[in-house]
């Protein structure tokens, strides 16, 4: 099956070289797409070139093993037993390389965060969940731009949108939309009983200008005076914006901002990513039962993740995977439980996904 991959190789070679002619360099849309194209061949490339020279390495001792006795052949011996491994991993990574790109795995996100079940412990928990969030971002070196926070009473959170900003952050957090349930005494609590509330957490990614296009005449926009925490006035001017969208009904309200023009741009940019995942929510679930199925683990009505409190324990339900370190996940250390996600949906799309359709994929990419 790997002598395939020789194609692929060829027409990496063929990119390098067009890459560094006058014409490509003169034309910035051809250059662009082949730069692209280049940059996702390239791992692939070098994992099967190192792949290749370790099954020659491997032959070669084979040989030796056969032709000497000796020393030597126990040296051959020892090195094919180094190699084995190494070699094993490469041809499951050249697998994952294999596999279809997410296209919205580069973008930034739009996160949302909001109470569901138990009242002002809910809402408590969602500013927990954000501030867990916002660490990581942190400790990524992302940025955070707030969409619309909106406190409750009690120190918790009504709403929370931010936009997240950075390298591949949709790749990484992804996996987290889903319904996450607390167990824990909460603060209101006097009697010190354990109650379970829940949070519901969206990652959607952030939808460009050309890919979602929204007709004014569509939009029904109206503005008031923003409120913060206890009703207490922000401003006295009407800089709040509430846009509904029509057809859908979607509506979002924007009022962090001062300025009534700063936040109807935010909205703006919220309902065109919630538009954008509308429609390709719609997409997949015609074109991918694989992918609609994780779109799914992604549903606001699914339990994904439990925090125990009394058991200092954080369980992921899709993976079956318990951590007994839920202080410090909640501070911001969830790259373990992230990394496991992603392994694990490899695996299930390795299990779907022929070497052969792989293949085609990668030559469909390339002619685009």
């Amino acid at each position: 099956m790997y002598e395939q991959l020789e194609d692929v190789v060829a027409a990496y070679r063929d990119i390098e070289t067009r890459l560094s002619q006058p014409e490509t360099v003169g034309n910035q849309k051809l250059f662009q797409k082949l730069s692209k194209n280049h940059s996702r061949l390239q791992p692939l490339v070098h994992a099967y070139e190192e792949w290749k020279g370790l099954c020659k390495q491997r032959d070669e001792n084979v040989e030796m093993m056969r032709t000497e006795a000796g020393e030597l052949a126990e040296m051959a011996k020892a090195d094919n037993e180094d190699l084995e491994p190494r070699i094993e991993q490469l041809s499951h990574d050249i697998r994952i390389l294999l596999l279809p790109r997410d296209p919205n795995d580069d973008k930034n996100i739009l996160l949302e965060i909001r109470p569901a079940a138990g009242g002002d412990e809910s809402g408590i928990f969602a500013g927990d969940l954000y501030r867990m969030y916002s660490k990581y971002a942190e400790e990524n070196g992302w940025r955070i731009e707030p969409m619309s926070i909106v406190h409750n009473d009690v120190g918790g959170f009504k709403e929370i949108m931010v936009m997240i900003r950075g390298e591949r952050v949709y790749s990484r957090l992804k996996y987290e939309s889903g319904v996450h349930r607390v167990q824990r005494v909460p603060k209101t609590e006097t009697q010190g009983r354990v109650h379970t509330s829940t949070v519901t957490v969206a990652v959607l990614p952030e939808a460009e200008d050309v890919e979602v296009q929204i007709d004014p005449g569509e939009l029904r926009i109206d503005v008031f005076r923003s409120s913060g925490p206890g009703g207490q006035s922000v401003n006295t001017t009407d800089s709040a914006v509430r846009v509904t969208h029509i057809p859908s009904g979607l509506v979002v309200v924007c009022q962090d901002e001062k300025s009534q023009h700063k936040n109807k741009a935010k909205a703006l940019k919220v309902l065109k990513t919630r538009l954008l995942d509308i429609k390709e929510r719609e997409q997949h679930d015609k074109i991918s039962a694989e992918r609609a199925s994780q779109i799914g683990t992604g549903g606001r009505s699914e339990k994904i993740r439990t925090y125990n409190f009394p058991q200092g324990r954080v369980t992921d339900h899709r993976i079956g995977v318990t951590l007994y370190q839920l202080d410090a996940f909640l501070t911001g250390d969830i790259a373990e439980m992230i990394s496991k996600l992603n392994t694990h949906y490899e695996s299930e799309a390795l299990k779907a996904n022929t070497f052969e359709s792989a293949l085609s994929g990668i030559s469909e990419a390339l002619g685009e």
